[in-house]
């Protein structure tokens, strides 16, 4: 276990905050840094919230150990600073440094941010300027670190576009290799010749080197360089590089257990849903190359749970064969196995049920709606005999804890969708009642919030004063003490939604709340909507024109030169579908829908699928 060399005036502070484990570092497994003296690529990845956050997110173990293994490069790590932690360094005159070796983030090559929700904008302003980067990309100096972006943000980018250098449009495994030796090769070269070479790498942006226009028709790019910038993928996922060790928190994280990602990718369509499109097509990792991987990781972690990670587990073709060759060696090492996203089926449950450390908490089950016809609507594929015995089964095994999540605001919705979500939650009570379980039913309920890159991307959204009356109108219906409901804040719904499909004329606003004091806008002990409605006044911006209008079929969006690989013309025809109640099954299991990938790699389509 190393202990960080910090600067000898950041070890007094730790005792004046109120989580120091965020800053301590004092992990388990994290690589030594590399020789100073070596000709390196110095890369910082930077998460834009508390480290408890950001050490639960599964991408950052893996681009942290292909960084350490590549020859010519060297990789540590920064979180954002709590609001007591930010005060203390500014008091102190302290920069933000790495949690390894606490250097400056100004002292990197490269920095990179991971975008993962919009509330975490005023984030990456707070740790440019600590970190002593200028916040914009067209203030900064020769010495200054060249500022990368990726994650599912960078595909709607614009928003934080001026902030930014460099966005990475696809998966770290195929970009990093290719950027490090662009950072290494151009070494001495002016920051514009640098850029210009990263340029070159398809699935790489670069927004100082494409001009935007907005008119009555929406957004209209230009650049000299190759649009759209299509994403790029790991084509081959059996055998892609998962690390074989990871680095353990000395305190607790959100997602305290080795994470191993068995697939990418989901093909259900849910028509609300970002991540179902941008992170087509699906691809799955091998059977033995995934046993290998959590042997490896039980073994050199010590955690005492292993979490079988993807956008929804139980897809996992070869789920059965895996977990009846893992729970011998598991059993022996005493390590429960967990699968963070269940179908609402019977066969899900029951493998819910074989598994130790799912059955000491309670189910969590998404029917996104309440009723059929508005989960017709967004594809849901679910149906009410599916809730129903998806239900039973769990009270059959004895769970008598049930969580529901829904959305409120989808489009078509009405006053009888959201009595649905309350009868749902009724039906679980009586159904509990028939095999003698005193049930408890937590319903959470979330506002909607339209992306870019779905079929959704071209509707409204409801206004903070509709979901407010909506959450309230379901709460006034909650008369057993055994169902408790909570809906998301309305007003931080509004301010994701104008983000989500946001343009570059908003970089201003989020610099303004930012230096009126908004950070962690994801928190609700942070959030204040009046600060981003006094930044939008002073910015000229309505704030309304991002989130409660409908597009027109041709209108230009802030994302259109970004490439998903899924079409612009599916998108549309999904949203046509919806409104006509039509489902679209999954094309795993169906026929090709055209989605766009079915010329570009996709095994599904091109009948390699070995189902």
């Amino acid at each position: 276990m190393e202990i960080p060399d910090f600067d000898d005036g950041l070890w007094p502070l730790l005792a004046q905050v109120a989580h120091p484990s965020r800053y301590a570092g004092c992990e388990w497994g994290p690589v030594k840094p590399k020789e100073s003296g070596q000709s390196l690529v110095r890369f910082c990845l930077a998460f834009p919230d508390v480290y408890e956050i950001g050490m639960s997110y599964v991408g950052f173990q893996i681009l942290y150990n292909l960084l350490k293994r590549l020859p010519k490069s060297d990789v540590e790590r920064a979180y954002c600073p709590w609001i007591d932690m930010e005060e203390l360094l500014r008091k102190n005159e302290l920069y933000l440094g790495s949690i390894e070796t606490g250097r400056p983030l100004s002292s990197f090559d490269g920095v990179g941010f991971t975008l993962q929700y919009e509330l975490s904008f005023t984030n990456i302003l707070t740790m440019l300027d600590l970190g002593g980067i200028p916040l914009y990309g067209e203030e900064r100096i020769e010495s200054d670190p060249i500022v990368f972006a990726g994650g599912p943000g960078a595909l709607t980018p614009e928003p934080v576009a001026p902030f930014i250098d460099v966005f990475c449009l696809g998966e770290g495994e195929v970009l990093l290799p290719q950027i490090v030796d662009i950072l290494y090769e151009t070494k001495g070269l002016s920051r514009k010749e640098r850029l210009n070479s990263l340029a070159g790498i398809e699935g790489i942006y670069i927004p100082s080197l494409v001009d935007v226009k907005y008119g009555e028709g929406g957004a209209v790019f230009f650049s000299s360089s190759r649009l759209p910038v299509r994403r790029q993928l790991v084509q081959d996922f059996k055998d892609a590089f998962y690390p074989d060790n990871l680095i353990v928190p000395s305190a607790g994280v959100v997602h305290d257990r080795v994470p191993v990602e068995i697939f990418r990718g989901c093909t259900r369509g849910c028509r609300f849903c970002q991540a179902g499109i941008i992170y087509r097509p699906v691809r799955e990792r091998g059977l033995e190359e995934t046993s290998k991987i959590v042997r490896e990781l039980v073994l050199s972690s010590g955690w005492e749970e292993v979490g079988l990670v993807s956008l929804a587990s139980c897809d996992y073709s070869g789920l059965t064969p895996l977990l009846n060759d893992l729970t011998p060696f598991l059993d022996e090492k005493g390590v429960k196995l967990s699968l963070p996203s269940l179908r609402m089926d019977s066969f899900s449950i029951d493998l819910a049920a074989s598994l130790q450390a799912m059955r000491r908490g309670g189910l969590t089950f998404a029917p996104e709606a309440g009723t059929q016809r508005l989960r017709n609507v967004i594809n849901k594929g679910v149906t009410e005999e599916d809730i129903k015995i998806s239900l039973e089964t769990a009270f059959k095994h004895g769970w008598d804890r049930v969580k529901l999540y829904f959305m409120m605001g989808l489009p078509t919705e009405t006053e009888e969708d959201l009595q649905g979500i309350i009868d749902i939650a009724l039906q679980t009570l009586t159904l509990g009642k028939a095999y003698k379980r005193k049930v408890n039913v937590a319903v959470s309920v979330a506002g909607f919030v339209p992306k870019g890159h779905t079929p959704f991307q071209w509707e409204p959204q409801n206004t903070v004063e509709e979901l407010r009356e909506k959450g309230q109108f379901l709460k006034r219906q909650i008369y057993n003490r055994r169902i408790s409901l909570k809906y998301h804040d309305p007003e931080q719904t509004f301010l994701e939604g104008i983000f989500a499909r946001g343009d570059r004329r908003l970089a201003k606003a989020i610099e303004s709340a930012w230096r009126k004091g908004a950070r962690f806008d994801g928190w609700s002990e942070t959030f204040s909507l009046q600060r981003w409605l006094d930044a939008f006044d002073e910015t000229g911006i309505d704030p309304l024109f991002y989130t409660s209008r409908s597009r027109s079929k041709e209108e230009g969006f802030p994302w259109d030169h970004i490439d998903t690989g899924v079409s612009r013309a599916f998108l549309w025809k999904e949203k046509e579908k919806a409104f006509k109640g039509e489902l679209t099954p999954d094309c795993r299991w169906n026929s090709c829908h055209g989605c766009g990938w079915q010329n570009s790699g996709c095994q599904w389509s091109k009948g390699e699928c070995s189902l």
